[in-house]
């Protein structure tokens, strides 16, 4: 006999973490709470000024374990497939199931949902209990109570503290369904269940509306079924899976599951259910005071942890851009109290922009942020030529603003005849008030020549020194060693934190010839600290895909299972389990090394160009929903063949991708066609123009 394969997708322990920080998150890009934690949060809702504001806390009041008189055989599950965990315990005479979710598309609404079911035939009653740690209150929001409202209980309050002076204090109201300390199951019944809701807004009146929601949700038997229904189109969307390799399997699928789960439900008319609040390394479930970087929004974000979502929904990437969007005022306050002009985004941002960096240096410092955020838009608009953001959706005030940065903020050098950056911090953080980060100035160079492009596209002059500074800046580089100091002074062999000059060569792309590359990548692995953040080694896997070296970059990709905590796949941001959890920025690395590495794919002004690879553990990859120009692309790639196919819309514009390879061999796909080629690199272009559809 063969015992059935296992579902990549479920994760199952009979036990739980000895370490509560490993315990699953549970979130849908406005709400997020670790599995039985007394403690969620809520996007958008900080308390705290300046340096100390971090996520407010918000009882969560479903922290209840449920325990039974009998031990029975306890099981706990996350099953990716539908975002739900579950705690099963059977025993000889019943089995009993909770269920936890936070749901989709109702997202404002935690769920707890429990069965009682008898297995044999019995005149007693059946008690179980749930122990509860929840408590109606918080030190970050002081709440009170309100009317009950249709059986649930009812809360309101208000952080404590505005981020800024004269600030905006958010109100959170919470209605729940009273959790009782038990619930039996009567003699004559085979089997119960109950049902309770979490409703969390910003009023009373949505509070109400939305625990409505539920009730009339719980009313047709369709609560849970909705919420499932929606994880099962995203995964429709965007899944990527490997044949052969099965931990790679299951990480990867953890990785795209935690991530989907902190971006927020998008609705058919392409816009969030609610004002996004960006995504912080450790997610909603973390953030808390002296947790997890306060829960602020770092690079992470645009670097880490956007390109792989936006290759696949670019409804979720334009809402990270508009998240940036809605910071601009912040960002110019920034930028003047630094004596510059234009935009500067905050290194830690919360909800206005203003840099909320407990420590001044790095707000200061950390000037390729700035960068980081153009490139997000950029290769958001290479996917999808959605000129909207940026004519009228404030995309092209990002852009100038932050080309104005750069501009005021370089001195001229009178000796190299070039534009240097000075007193800056690298992406490594081992360095500070350092001269010409090569990172730093190759994204400032890339942003100024965006913005000098986007002015083009939308008719606009930009002004000559944009395009003057992109030309002559300083991007160091040592002729005689051939490779590229991580900043001015910068001695070979000298330590350094994490990924910082390998990201020339992806995600920037900056010409350099492959023996550079190859240079580049054996300086810096060779002195990179093993105890660096989790997304570092992904990067110099993907460098070593580049240049076809892919046995070298599966084993720095094996780096990263230190980072992976059993039983529910939540990482680390260090190796020995230290720093942040449910460290996103860790997962996105990881997934750019394969979505990007082993497919090639790079997003480029006029094509998405491949080059794909796999190491030899790998002997097949599937990769569905990439989405480019609006078009839903599902790819399949062994070391042999690739097969691409797209997927049939409901518009009824017609277009032609052709598939231009290397060879010089070119084939043409129209919806619901699909080609198959010899494994080699190439690149996609649409050939008739029809409007992008972004908001798949």
């Amino acid at each position: 006999m063969t015992s059935d394969p296992v579902d990549p997708y479920i994760f199952t322990s009979d036990t739980l973490p000895s370490d509560p920080r490993f315990m699953p998150p549970l979130s849908n890009g406005l709400l997020g709470f670790r599995v039985f934690d007394s403690i969620m949060h809520m996007g958008g809702v900080y308390n705290g000024e300046g340096g100390t504001c971090h996520r407010g806390n918000i009882p969560c009041p479903l922290a209840a374990q449920m325990k039974t008189g009998d031990v029975g055989r306890q099981l706990y599950e996350l099953n990716m497939h539908t975002g739900v965990f579950s705690h099963t315990v059977v025993t000889s005479d019943f089995e009993a199931i909770q269920v936890l979710y936070a749901h989709r598309n109702q997202s404002n609404l935690l769920v707890m949902e429990i069965l009682l079911k008898r297995i044999k035939t019995s005149a007693e009653p059946i008690t179980i209990q749930l122990e509860s740690s929840f408590k109606p209150q918080s030190e970050d929001i002081a709440f009170q109570n309100a009317p009950d409202y249709k059986g649930g209980r009812h809360i309101f309050g208000q952080t404590a503290s505005s981020e800024v002076p004269g600030g905006v204090r958010p109100v959170v109201h919470l209605i729940w369904t009273p959790v009782t300390p038990t619930l039996t199951l009567p003699a004559n019944q085979s089997q119960s269940s109950w049902t309770f809701l979490v409703a969390v807004a910003r009023s009373n009146e949505s509070a109400q509306s939305f625990y409505d929601s539920g009730l009339a949700l719980i009313n047709t038997g369709d609560l849970r079924p909705s919420h499932q229904r929606s994880w099962a189109e995203l995964w429709k969307g965007s899944s990527i899976e490997v044949i052969g390799a099965e931990s790679l399997n299951r990480a990867l699928i953890g990785c795209m599951f935690y991530l989907l789960g902190s971006f927020p439900y998008v609705n058919k008319e392409a816009s969030a259910a609610f004002e996004f609040g960006g995504v912080s390394p450790g997610g909603l479930s973390n953030g808390s005071e002296d947790e997890d970087y306060h829960g602020h929004v770092f690079w992470d974000q645009d670097t880490w942890m956007y390109p792989s979502i936006a290759l696949f929904y670019p409804a979720l990437a334009r809402a990270v851009l508009q998240y940036r969007v809605e910071t601009l005022e912040g960002a110019q306050v920034n930028a003047q109290q630094m004596g510059c002009k234009g935009l500067k985004f905050a290194w830690e941002s919360a909800v206005t922009g203003v840099d909320v960096c407990p420590e001044d240096v790095y707000s200061q410092q950390e000037l390729h942020i700035n960068g980081d955020v153009i490139l997000a838009f950029q290769q958001y608009f290479y996917l999808t030529q959605d000129l909207e953001l940026f004519r009228t959706g404030r995309g092209s005030e990002v852009v100038w603003g932050v080309a104005d940065f750069w501009v005021s903020r370089v001195t001229w050098d009178s000796a190299d005849q070039q534009y240097h950056i000075k007193g800056v911090i690298p992406p490594d953080e081992y360095y500070f008030t350092v001269d010409n980060s090569v990172f730093t100035n190759a994204v400032a160079q890339r942003s100024l020549e965006f913005a000098v492009e986007l002015s083009a596209l939308l008719a606009e002059v930009s002004p000559p020194a944009w395009q003057d500074v992109a030309d002559k800046i300083k991007i160091p580089f040592d002729p005689e060693l051939k490779f590229h100091p991580e900043f001015d002074g910068y001695k070979p062999g000298n330590k350094v934190k994490q990924a910082d000059v390998v990201l020339l060569g992806f995600p920037l792309a900056f010409p350099m010839s492959p023996e550079i590359r190859r240079n580049d990548l054996e300086m810096y692995e060779a002195v990179t600290d093993p105890l660096g953040p989790a997304m570092t080694w992904g990067m110099f896997a993907l460098g070593w895909l580049e240049l076809g070296e892919a046995e070298r970059a599966q084993k720095l990709l094996q780096k990263c299972f230190k980072n992976i905590q059993k039983p529910f796949q939540v990482w680390s941001e260090s190796a020995d389990g230290s720093g942040c959890v449910n460290f996103l920025t860790g997962m996105g690395g990881f997934l750019q090394a394969v979505l990007f590495g082993y497919t090639g794919f790079r997003v480029q002004k006029e094509q998405l160009a491949f080059s794909p690879l796999l190491p030899l553990d790998v002997s097949a990859l599937s990769v569905k929903g990439v989405c480019y120009l609006g078009h839903k692309m599902d790819w399949t790639i062994t070391s042999e063949e690739v097969k691409v196919s797209v997927r049939k819309t409901d518009s009824k514009e017609t277009f032609t991708l052709q598939v231009v390879l290397n060879s010089g061999s070119t084939l043409l796909l129209t919806p619901g066609q699909s080609v198959s080629f010899p494994c080699q690199p190439g690149h996609i272009r649409q050939l008739k123009s029809s409007s992008s559809c972004w908001p798949i």
